[in-house]
């Protein structure tokens, strides 16, 4: 964790970072302060997430992630690839957003019999349920976080 602080009648100015003091300059001082914070904010996860989406089942043994988040960027991740952080672009997260104004989460569904099911797993709005056969609105919201997927996730 970073921290800085200004103090206006001084020139020098304190930096603690993991622990450590280390002295700045007052001209680069409010940049270090704005950078910082952003930097703790995002490294303390004051992310707040948009939607939610989990694949997992199937004979391949799927298990996919797509986390958006409110500021347009999302995290991606498969099974056997290391996760990739990347910002969707204006016209998909309008795209998204106008699916997710008609999106229902609704109950979840019993498992159905058998083996080869992909399980659908959504959370928005502090609702989260699992399916096995998408609801109709469902499905846009789906096919689109499905489609960032294959765009920006790391290969398989």
């Amino acid at each position: 964790m970073r921290i800085s602080r200004i103090v206006p009648s001084a020139a020098l100015i304190l930096v603690v970072s993991g622990g450590t003091a280390l002295p700045t300059h007052a001209a680069s001082a409010q940049e270090s302060a704005q950078t910082s914070a952003q930097t703790s904010a995002q490294a303390n996860g004051h992310k707040k997430v948009l939607v939610q989406l989990r694949e997992t089942g199937g004979f391949a043994g799927i298990d996919d992630r797509v986390t958006v988040y409110t500021n347009g960027c999302a995290r991606f991740s498969r099974r056997q690839a290391p996760p990739v952080n990347k910002c969707l672009t204006r016209g998909e997260m309008r795209k998204l957003r106008g699916y997710l104004k008609h999106l229902r989460v609704g109950c979840s569904e019993k498992q159905p019999q058998g083996a080869d099911f992909i399980k659908y797993t959504l959370a928005y709005h502090g609702h989260r349920a699992s399916r096995y056969t998408l609801p109709r609105t469902w499905s846009p919201v789906v096919r689109q976080l499905e489609k960032a997927l294959q765009k920006y996730a790391a290969p398989a």
